[in-house]
């Protein structure tokens, strides 16, 4: 049978970056102002459609990176934190080695962040706030969901979710412990603003021994 594959050349995708810039002059000393000017415009920009949407990347306990989008619940002068399973191979990944990356990208602005950070686990208490709060079918995908783990098939997934449901019913759905939160404290935090002729600013902030900030531009 013949390949129907035929290569794709994308080399005439281009596109010219002139929304808006990023100047020393207007960055303040701690790089958590800078995000949440960021986040807040993104989050209320029509051209975003889920502005807490992250892309994490770890790497694996067989050598190699991964990345995979999670969302973002909160952040706070101390860091970043999303939730996930502790048993998945994201979890395993980050328990292995807590030296990680996040990446938000908001095309419709223009505009990149990247994190650089040591995860940990977030404090049960807050894990468990956190897991009260969301819908029941959300709380019992936790338990009935072995991330990352094979599975026979679609139907085994669905059986499996509806013995969790029966095991719940009328009572109170608890946070499982193999599943919380991890808070991502930054150790570098770059910004990055789409600009005309490849000439894109980019500031990298650089936490200091002292825990105040070095302020850096870096070539496009």
């Amino acid at each position: 049978m013949q390949n129907k594959f035929m290569a794709h050349d994308l080399s005439n995708h281009r596109k010219s970056y002139e929304k808006q810039e990023l100047l020393e002059s207007t960055c303040p000393e701690n790089p958590i102002e800078l995000f949440q000017q960021w986040f807040l415009s993104a989050d209320t920009s029509e051209l975003i459609h889920e502005a807490n949407a992250v892309t994490i990347s770890s790497i694996g306990l067989d050598g190699f990176p991964k990345s995979r989008v999670v969302l973002l619940k909160k952040y706070t002068w101390e860091g970043f934190i999303f939730y996930t399973n502790y048993n998945s191979e994201k979890g395993k990944a980050i328990s292995a080695n807590n030296n990680i990356c996040l990446s938000f990208f908001w095309a419709g602005l223009e505009q990149q962040i990247i994190i650089k950070g040591n995860a940990e686990k977030l404090a049960e208490n807050l894990s468990d706030g956190y897991f009260e709060s969301r819908p029941d079918g959300s709380k019992l995908g936790a338990w009935a969901s072995n991330q990352s783990e094979v599975v026979a098939s679609r139907e085994a997934l669905d059986n499996n979710l509806k013995s969790f449901e029966e095991k719940f019913n009328q009572q109170e759905i608890l946070r499982p412990k193999h599943w919380g939160g991890f808070l991502v404290k930054p150790v570098s935090i770059e910004f990055w603003q789409g600009r005309p002729n490849r000439m894109h600013d980019r500031i990298r902030y650089t936490l200091q021994k002292d825990f105040s900030w070095k302020i850096e531009r870096l070539a496009p």
